[in-house]
């Protein structure tokens, strides 16, 4: 359980999250789903790329970088290719120890 925190000094909204540790590669830090949401009362609007949530000084806007998004998948497809590149080297070499060398 930790603290998340959206906004900046002069408006913000913190509720306390639980999260669940997955080991695996990918973009994403964390993943907010419809429990956290709910928490946060925040309301997505996914083809803007804006969240906002009430707070007690009036809605928070919390508005994404399309730019920002973008190199960030496009980092990700990278490491992705990377890692099975990486994992068919592996099957390769793996397989070529068990012809014969003649």
């Amino acid at each position: 359980m930790l603290p998340v925190q959206f906004g900046t000094p002069n408006q913000f909204r913190t509720e306390f999250v639980n999260f669940v540790v997955a080991d695996f590669d990918g973009t994403y830090h964390a993943i907010l789903g419809c429990p956290s949401l709910t928490k946060f009362m925040a309301v997505p609007h996914y083809s803007y790329m804006v969240l906002k949530m009430p707070t007690e000084k009036g809605i928070l806007t919390v508005r994404g970088n399309i730019y920002t998004t973008y190199n960030c998948e496009e980092e990700s497809f990278k490491v992705t290719e990377a890692i099975d590149l990486s994992i068919r080297m592996a099957e390769t070499v793996a397989q070529a120890t068990q012809v014969p060398p003649d």
